[in-house]
């Protein structure tokens, strides 16, 4: 029980540094929403969109092959550290130098403003070159110096927006002759938005920098030839992943009439945003999961461990899905104050299920990347990525953006499954399937009836919450006390 204790520590502290920071940037939603607009709100969000894609192909999978060869290669520890570092630091110059000398094509080719590229291409950039830093952290065991970073990089960006858009403007006022009111935007104010996350990256890399000494620069070609076989297809995945979770903002974009097209991916992607509570504890998850996986592969238990892991992910996933369908009118009014956003709420059950589908999956992934099958894991991601792009292209032009959610649902749902069924085939985990479909299936009937039939009626909405955890208690009550007294 040991190997529990210490994954659900390093999970909190993973989840505190993933949670607190997006529970601060929270407060950033009903912000935009209110000075933005949707037409704005939609040009961030889109931009946004293209940063998902370009964070994974900046890191092409080196993040996990990482993980991997540390341990694959423990006599060859540093230099794998170094002839990783040196790849990614060389490829991020590479891309952010050609991305700059053709700013003006980008901007004319993606139809946005030339400064919002030039900006993007900087975020990319000192983004990219604090990926093996964190990793780094990860690998030897270092949460709270990983936490301490993370949290303080999003508490910059959250204190320039907030001055940006709330202290900015009535500084300009009192003086129109003064530095303040040389730097404010009357127009165009999501460059704020841009301006922000560029700041605090670029001190998060100066705060890294002296870990770039510590794992050295080298380069071991032999090294960095296995690692890149072993991370092109987490690559092939990690592209299919961002098309599964940012193609859909782009393709609005680009398939809706223009007039209208940002506004409709503002609100799309504003109701979105309602799915976070569901986005958080499963990448927390995920962070702390990933270092467990590949340290435990080799245990007498491994499989026994990994079911029972996916199974309590599931139930405290079921819970999280019918906590934010009982209580979706109150988080409405909070998270998205404008009501001209609120036309796209009926997305929010669809994304959330597919994130709870797309966490399960991630559990059930172990078997690829501890077999070092990562190809699987790309068939199954391009899988997914191949139905979020026919699904929208097919039902965009029908039913909007609920076309995009119900794709999103469907690739996520497929990718859950087919890992299952590859999963028993070459590494067979003994999960409790009826167990955990059971709980999903009760939190979706619970959370449909709140949401369909009891929406605002929190009193009769709790009651079913509180039924189902009730029933949760019942079945694993007695594994619960073992694990609490352990």
């Amino acid at each position: 029980m040991g190997v529990f204790k210490k994954l659900f520590q390093q999970t909190f502290i993973y989840g505190l540094a993933t949670v607190l920071p997006r529970a601060l940037g929270i407060v950033l939603v009903p912000l935009y929403v209110s000075v933005l607009g949707t037409e704005q709100y939609g040009i961030y969000a889109a931009l946004m969109a293209f940063l998902v894609l370009g964070n994974v192909l900046l890191s092409y999978g080196m993040e996990t092959a990482f993980f991997r060869f540390i341990n694959k290669h423990p006599n060859q520890r540093s230099e794998v550290q170094a002839t990783a570092l040196v790849s990614l630091t060389v490829t991020t110059l590479l891309f952010v130098g050609m991305g700059l000398l053709n700013v003006d094509a980008l901007a004319s080719l993606l139809d946005f403003r030339k400064e919002y590229i030039a900006y993007a291409l900087g975020i990319l950039g000192l983004d990219a070159l604090v990926v093996l830093p964190f990793v780094w952290f990860r690998a030897n065991e270092q949460p709270k110096k990983y936490a301490i970073i993370k949290i303080a990089n999003v508490a910059v960006n959250l204190g320039l927006n907030l001055f940006f858009f709330l202290a900015l403007p009535d500084l300009a006022k009192m003086n129109t002759n003064s530095l303040w009111a040389s730097i404010y935007l009357t127009e165009h104010q999501v460059t704020y938005v841009f301006v922000s996350n560029a700041i605090a990256s670029g001190l998060t890399l100066l705060v890294l920098l002296p870990l770039y000494v510590k794992i050295g620069f080298g380069f071991n070609r032999s090294i960095w030839k296995e690692m890149m076989k072993y991370a092109l297809p987490v690559l092939v995945a990690g592209i299919a992943f961002s098309i599964n979770e940012a193609f859909d903002k782009i393709l609005l974009r680009y398939m809706l009439p223009k007039d209208t097209a940002n506004e409709v991916v503002g609100v799309y992607a504003a109701c979105y945003k309602l799915g976070v509570f569901m986005t958080l504890f499963a990448t927390a998850f995920r962070l702390g999961i990933e270092p467990f996986f590949f340290n435990h592969a080799a245990s007498k238990n491994a499989k026994q461990t990994y079911a029972t892991i996916t199974q309590y992910f599931t139930i405290f996933g079921s819970v999280i899905f019918l906590f934010v369908m009982v209580f979706i009118d109150l988080f409405k009014r909070l998270l998205i104050p404008d009501p001209a956003f609120w036309v796209a709420l009926e997305i929010v059950p669809l994304i959330l299920l597919a994130n709870l589908c797309l966490g399960i999956y991630h559990n059930f992934s172990v078997w690829y990347k501890v077999t070092d099958r990562t190809r699987y894991g790309a068939w199954i991601s391009l899988a997914g990525a191949a139905l979020t792009l026919g699904l929208n292209i097919l039902l965009i032009p029908l039913i909007g953006y609920f076309g995009s959610a119900w794709a999103t649902l469907a690739a996520y749902g497929t990718m859950m499954v087919l890992s299952f069924l590859f999963g028993q085939k070459y590494y067979a985990v003994p999960y409790n399937i009826k167990k955990m479909a059971g709980y999903v299936f009760l939190s979706i009937a619970f959370g449909m009836l709140s949401f369909y039939r009891f929406e605002g009626n929190f009193l009769i909405s709790s009651v079913l919450l509180l039924v189902f955890l009730c029933i949760v208690f019942y079945f694993e009550k007695n594994p619960l006390q073992r694990m609490l007294q352990r």
